[in-house]
């Protein structure tokens, strides 16, 4: 069976390379801005993708003109739309953004808050029935661009939503003039080779967010939305999902000083074997953590 992977460099960015195992040596790389802090040597394998090719991942970069955040993101994901779109992978399952300085601004001029706006003009409306697993991501390296990375697939996934949570794309005006447009996870694959997929996952109950100021319980409290999409995701799929079999997971630290207090609270709960810390801004400001991560049935 192949995996779709993504392998670290030693060097102060992420690289990541899709494909399968005995591919990775020779793939494209794409270039995350985010300091890794720590995590296994080896290649982060995010899910068996099988033999049948029934993923494909499509990256796309679009450099900032003038710092207008709004319309590189519509930019970006026009072009995303016209690569998967037409395509024998017509289905967004996964969407990772990457963006710089995703905090800077106030109010609606937040510069997240701009890049919803521009994706929001450029997706169809079969992006929203429902939206995709997502990540969104500030770069600690400044890259001049924004990055999506998307994994399309034949078949349309099975979006989750938390109930713990209010659905991104409900968010109250609180958040911008456009919420987010993401879902909670995402089902992918038949039987035993389903795989549950995260969205990026933060210390926010309803639609607020929880323990400002205080990593580790934003880390414990991460762990708690994890643990009840897990449960959601065995309810809709009648399979037994758990958080201590996850094959991959990614966490994001607002500040490296963060790091050991986020671990201990990880490691309470779950092996780190298959951990990868990095640092970079979460969407929200206050949030200093996120996590995201792919979870095989048992």
């Amino acid at each position: 069976m192949s995996a779709l992977q993504v392998r670290h460099s030693g060097d102060a960015a992420a690289l990541l390379r899709f494909g399968t195992a005995g591919e990775m040596a020779t793939l494209p790389q794409v270039t995350l801005y985010c300091t890794p802090l720590a995590g296994p040597t080896g290649p982060e394998a995010w899910f068996d993708t099988g033999t049948d090719a029934a993923l494909r991942v499509v990256s796309i970069e679009v450099r900032e003109a003038d710092g207008d955040i709004e319309a590189a993101a519509a930019e970006a994901y026009r072009r995303l739309l016209a690569q998967v779109r037409p395509s024998s992978h017509p289905y967004m399952v996964r969407v990772w953004n990457y963006l710089d300085a995703i905090n800077a601004g106030s109010g609606d001029e937040e510069r997240y808050r701009r890049f919803c706006v521009g994706r929001a003009a450029a997706v169809d409306a079969m992006f929203n029935d429902p939206p995709p697993a997502a990540t969104a991501i500030g770069n600690t390296l400044a890259s001049g661009v924004v990055q999506v990375v998307a994994l399309c697939a034949t078949t349309p996934p099975l979006a989750l939503e938390n109930p713990r949570q209010t659905p991104a794309w409900r968010y109250p005006r609180d958040y911008g003039p456009v919420p987010p447009g993401f879902s909670r996870g995402a089902l992918v694959g038949v039987g035993a080779q389903t795989r549950l997929l995260a969205s990026g996952t933060a210390s926010i109950v309803g639609h607020v967010s929880q323990h400002v100021g205080d990593a580790a319980a934003q880390a414990r409290e991460s762990l708690a939305n994890l643990d009840v999409l897990l449960q959601e995701g065995s309810r809709r799929s009648g399979l037994d999902f758990a958080l201590t079999r996850h094959e991959a997971l990614r966490v994001y630290l607002r500040d490296a000083a963060d790091l050991a207090a986020v671990q201990a609270a990880l490691a309470a709960r779950l092996p780190l074997s298959q951990v990868w810390f990095l640092q970079g801004d979460v969407c929200r400001r206050e949030l200093l953590v996120e996590l995201e991560g792919v979870f095989a049935p048992g």
